[in-house]
């Protein structure tokens, strides 16, 4: 086979493991259903942030939020500071509680160094059914999570 015949064939076959490369480096998207997400970084602190809001203890809370979210948080006047934690005192749950809905109806998708939880509830009486979803954005840096937008 003649150099010139090689190295065509070479850069052939190089050129063919491009597209496998560029696949490969795509960020990989993972679900994770039920109880396991109570195991991974993104669904402990949700629990936590939810416990301390339930209890009342807004700076904890706040402090499992991205930088970018503290900042925005102290930006906010004071009265609407006051209205949102009272709202969030209303619609949270307990620790327990929360870890229950995971476990029953949660699904974490995790994406390269983004993560969101969603958790539906379906209720159902005398009037019809509802569905109830609540969703929680993240960003993973390393083994931490942090709450996001």
């Amino acid at each position: 086979m003649s150099s010139r015949r090689k190295s065509a064939v070479l850069l052939s076959a190089l050129l063919s493991l491009v597209p496998l490369g560029l696949a490969g480096a795509a960020e990989t998207k993972t679900e994770i259903k039920g109880a396991a997400i109570l195991d991974h970084p993104c669904g402990k602190v949700s629990v936590k942030q939810m416990g301390l809001i339930h209890a009342g203890k807004f700076d904890e809370a706040n402090k499992l939020t991205t930088k970018e979210m503290q900042e925005q948080w102290k930006a906010m006047p004071a009265k609407d500071r006051e209205m949102m934690t009272g709202m969030m005192k209303e619609m949270s749950k307990s620790e327990a509680d929360f870890a229950k809905d995971i476990k029953a109806s949660g699904t974490l998708t995790v994406e390269g160094d983004h993560a969101t939880l969603t958790v539906k509830q379906e209720h159902k009486d005398a009037n019809g059914s509802s569905t109830d979803t609540m969703t929680q954005n993240y960003v993973i840096d390393g083994n931490k999570c942090l709450i996001s937008r």
